[in-house]
């Protein structure tokens, strides 16, 4: 695959050989990020751990302190009082059963993150086909099945990322905007690793952060020092 110029130039910031301290990570990913838009700064977390077990799954969420520069759009699935609790929190939608041909027919997905009170599952359930492959499907550890959609939708706006290991123990996750300062990217990404740090399996042996690589949007990847992550 020919790269293109700007990511040829790009390349030329960073030493592939060397690890990187966080801050100095930080800059260089700034600096190669010279795309026309706003580029998305992303981390690349590979764990040492084996996913397929349950007692190794890592998982949560965790609100990055200066949020991720997205606009974030949430769907509530409730009924009660709880409908006017979520609009009153700034939800994007809110609905129940009505929603579900919406989805399963019309294929609507103008969301980002579904929320459910845990009496709505059995109907967001129905939509596992749909959601669960895309990432959306409400859960208990990442807060988005709660009793308390005020919480959960505030700590969304705010800047709330849920982080999951793929099928090869890697977790990417988003940590702002090339447009943020470096500290804003340095601290959301400390954040984000204290939140991972802490939620190390108990089963898991031997080296536990095996990389950690930040990259913007169109650039290439810088490892960061893992050992003084940890």
């Amino acid at each position: 695959m020919k790269k293109g110029k700007r990511y040829v130039e790009a390349t030329k910031l960073v030493d592939r050989s060397n690890l990187y301290d966080v801050e100095e990570a930080v800059a260089l990913v700034k600096k190669a990020a010279s795309a026309k838009f706003d580029e998305t700064i992303e981390a690349h977390i590979r764990l040492g751990v084996d996913g397929r077990h349950a007692d190794q799954q890592v998982r949560g969420a965790v609100v990055l302190p200066h949020g991720t520069g997205k606009t974030v759009r949430v769907l509530v699935f409730a009924k009660g009082d709880k409908v006017a609790e979520a609009e009153a929190a700034g939800a994007d939608y809110v609905g129940g059963e009505e929603l579900i041909p919406r989805i399963q027919n019309e294929g609507w997905l103008d969301f980002d993150v579904v929320v459910a009170t845990p009496d709505m599952m059995g109907v967001v359930g129905r939509l596992g086909r749909i959601l669960g492959p895309k990432g959306l499907m409400p859960n208990p550890k990442a807060g988005t099945v709660t009793m308390d959609v005020t919480k959960a939708v505030n700590d969304i706006k705010a800047g709330k990322i849920e982080y999951r290991l793929d099928k090869t123990n890697i977790i990417h996750v988003p940590v702002g905007k090339a447009s943020f300062t470096e500290e804003q990217l340095a601290d959301n990404f400390h954040t984000l690793m204290g939140a991972i740090i802490k939620a190390k399996p108990a089963a898991a042996k031997g080296q536990y952060l095996r990389s950690v690589v930040i990259s913007s949007t169109m650039g290439p990847g810088i490892k960061i020092n893992t050992v003084k992550l940890a």
